[in-house]
């Protein structure tokens, strides 16, 4: 598992992002639940997620915050990564981002992309 915490922030909004291989939808779901288990991260706003699993199926959870679901998911299908769930979560800091929301999911996916390798 790769857990990076504190990578981002934006108008008090704070990001972090973990990822880690899983092979089922549950195992998927069983990944976020045990990332929940720590507090900070059950408190979050969001902990939007997506995987391809191995048989080349989609899967994802926008947890609230519309549409970031697909971007993760789209990322992964252009970095062609199988196989392993990217959870990124949101505090919310009080002020709404927009549109700048989504580019700040594709920033904490691209940060976990560099950090696996």
């Amino acid at each position: 598992m790769i857990q990076l915490e504190n990578i981002l922030t934006d108008r008090g909004s704070k990001y972090a992002v973990s990822g880690g291989p899983v092979s089922t939808r549950g195992e998927a779901a069983a990944f976020v639940k045990s990332l929940c288990r720590n507090k900070k991260y059950a408190k979050a706003t969001h902990n939007t997620w997506a995987v391809i699993l191995p048989d080349g199926t989609p899967v994802k959870n926008d947890d609230g915050e519309s549409g970031a679901g697909m971007v993760i998911l789209r990322m992964l299908e252009r970095e062609e990564l199988v196989g392993e769930v990217v959870v990124v979560t949101r505090w919310f800091g009080g002020v709404k981002l927009g549109g700048d929301r989504f580019r700040r999911v594709q920033d904490c996916v691209r940060i976990y992309f560099e950090a696996r390798v």
